[in-house]
């Protein structure tokens, strides 16, 4: 039960986490993106036009339903959901940051990254992961008490799915492509 409670906290946090990741490395939409032949061009401008605030609220949408949380187990989700809610909010400003910060310095303006940049950046990324995976983890534990027998199962086999790149997605994905 405690390597359940590891892997679903894990996953949670790496939920959570996930798109500041693809932030941080997805390439700018322009006109090599649009120009790239096959599905994967049109999947990635469609999943480009949902913001981190809509995934998260759909995916606790999914989530409370499945689960099945009553008023009694009320106050312990909000908890959950909010800090999900944060790390979406947090995202969201990062990526339009980020956005103004190459409207403002196209393409050829901006310095190319040496591998130490590079790996600089990886560990800040890693390191922000880790700090919100110990957030997730923090208000997920009392969450995870409140459930009963039942619900505790359905949260297991749904981070069982969620890190085997189920919930849809083919099966291909896996958890370092995100949510």
């Amino acid at each position: 039960m405690n390597k359940l409670l590891v892997t679903a906290l894990l996953s949670a946090g790496l939920v959570s986490a996930a798109p500041l990741v693809i932030a941080q490395t997805t390439a700018p939409q322009g006109d090599a993106q649009q120009a790239r032949p096959g599905p994967r061009a049109g999947h990635m401008h469609r999943h480009a036009q949902v913001r981190p605030t809509e995934r998260v609220e759909a995916r606790l949408a999914y989530i409370r339903t499945a689960l099945k949380i009553t008023d009694a187990q009320q106050p312990q989700w909000e908890a959950f959901a909010n800090v999900l809610r944060k790390h979406a909010q947090q995202t969201e400003q990062f990526m339009q940051a980020r956005h103004t910060e190459r409207a403002q310095a196209p393409g050829a303006q901006r310095p190319a990254l040496t591998a130490i940049d590079r790996l600089e950046q990886r560990q800040k990324m890693m390191t922000l992961a880790s700090q919100r995976l110990d957030e997730v983890i923090a208000a997920a534990r009392p969450l995870y008490a409140s459930l009963s027998p039942e619900q505790q199962k359905t949260a297991d086999e749904m981070i069982a799915k969620r890190s085997r790149g189920g919930f849809g997605h083919g099966g291909h994905r896996g958890m370092h492509r995100g949510a």
